[in-house]
């Protein structure tokens, strides 16, 4: 294929450099004058592992962006989001936040899709860059034709092995607006690598994209955390300590725990946060990761709370399950009783029941007469059949109750 990139720096070049080497005719526009040093001279200025060697034997031009729309079949665009320099983590953390700034990226996207419209020709423009959830279709999509066929595809990169990380990446993930411009953009990563490729909304994979880099982020200050105690526990090892976790590939390295549903549970987990959120404050470490673990569960589950106050219309509550997870009658940590005793604690009368804890649904009971409001605190399976009054609103943190004639499902987290 003719691929083009608009943008050709630090990720941009490594990246059409490996497409380049993969067999495809590549152009690409870049207004520094060093790249255009870069491409003339076969210098790199950076550490990239591989970049250089197919740099010193590539045919990269740069080209027009009149040249490059012309040429293409897919357009690359890797174009900056900066955040300022107190945002980089060089600084203390300031007291205002604020957004990327996508100035560069609209700038450019419009200056492409003015000349695809002068040439009446669509084309499958692919946005590489960091944006956060909402960006591309608040900022991006309103200023751009119809000649504009975007896509997004944030790379899994780490510079210094950008080219690596194309070549042989995770995932493709692609979010799609355009199922024909998806199907394009397939047929060249079939070209590039067999990985999984992964196609959701744009809004989807915006998310995915910063949520991969901060889960990481995540797992660097857990480990530090570890290591701090290290430091001030007798007869112990990060190393060995990490090296023994490395090894349990079912639940920590894994898929495991990664679904949206209620917190933590179980006669383990919530117990041995709070231990060492104790044993945190007793060595004097640093910052007590463990006690915002156990605050971030308690203060999630009064937000689930406020969900039910505020979609239960003045209905009779409702919690289904006790068992801190399913098809078990095991009740010790469990986040839905957690759930009941706040509900409680503001004023709230709650029936609740789990068929596994407390048997078959209590005859004192007989059946609802009215509509319910009911929150589903365990997946049972149970609870697919489970007979609800018409008109009930069913509250579904685990997005797994189908939808119920004459009830109202509320998916929480399912905001498609």
């Amino acid at each position: 294929m003719n691929i083009g990139f608009m943008g050709l720096g630090k990720l941009g070049l490594p990246c059409a450099l490996a497409v380049e080497m993969r067999g495809h005719k590549v152009i690409g526009y870049d207004p520094s004058p060093s790249i255009k040093e870069i491409l003339d001279t076969k210098k790199l200025p950076y550490k990239e592992i591989w970049a250089q060697d197919y740099l010193d034997k590539t045919n990269i031009e740069i080209k027009s962006i009149e040249e490059v729309a012309e040429h293409s079949d897919i357009i690359f665009v890797p174009i900056q989001t900066p955040h300022g320099e107190k945002f980089e983590g060089t600084t203390r953390i300031p007291d205002e936040r604020e957004d990327f700034d996508y100035t560069y990226l609209k700038n450019g996207l419009v200056e492409l899709d003015t000349e695809l419209q002068k040439q009446k020709k669509e084309v499958v423009v692919v946005v590489i860059s960091t944006v956060l959830p909402g960006t591309i279709r608040r900022e991006i999509l309103p200023n751009l034709s119809e000649y504009t066929k975007l896509c997004y595809n944030p790379f899994f990169i780490a510079m210094g092995t950008v080219m690596e990380d194309f070549l042989r990446p995770e995932i493709i993930l692609f979010g799609v607006d355009d199922e024909e411009a998806a199907n394009k953009a397939k047929k060249f990563y079939r070209t590039i690598n067999h990985a999984p490729f992964y196609e959701t909304s744009i809004e989807n994979a915006e998310l995915i994209k910063v949520a991969y880099n901060t889960f990481i982020g995540t797992k660097i200050a857990y480990v530090n955390t570890l290591m701090e105690m290290c430091h001030h526990l007798p007869n112990t090892n990060v190393d060995e300590v990490m090296n023994g976790l490395k090894m349990c590939n079912k639940r920590i390295i894994s898929d495991k725990y990664l679904s949206g549903g209620m917190g933590d549970g179980g006669g383990c987990h919530p117990r041995d946060n709070i231990a060492l959120s104790w044993l945190s404050d007793k060595l004097g470490l640093s910052f007590n990761w463990f006690d915002n673990i156990m605050k971030q569960r308690e203060v999630q589950t009064e937000w689930l709370a406020d969900l039910i106050e505020e979609h239960s219309n003045g209905l009779p509550i409702n919690i289904l399950g006790k068992s801190f997870k399913p098809q078990t009658n095991i009740t010790t940590g469990s986040p839905s009783i957690l759930l009941n005793n706040i509900l409680e604690e503001r004023g709230h009368a709650v029936f609740m029941w789990d068929p596994y804890v407390d048997g078959p649904f209590p005859t004192e009971y007989g059946e609802f007469d009215e509509p319910q409001c009911y929150f589903i605190g365990t997946k049972h399976d149970d609870f697919v059949n489970f007979p609800y009054e018409k008109d009930s609103i069913i509250i579904d943190p685990w997005r797994f109750i189908p939808d119920i004639y004459n009830c109202k499902v509320i998916r929480i987290g399912d905001n498609n």
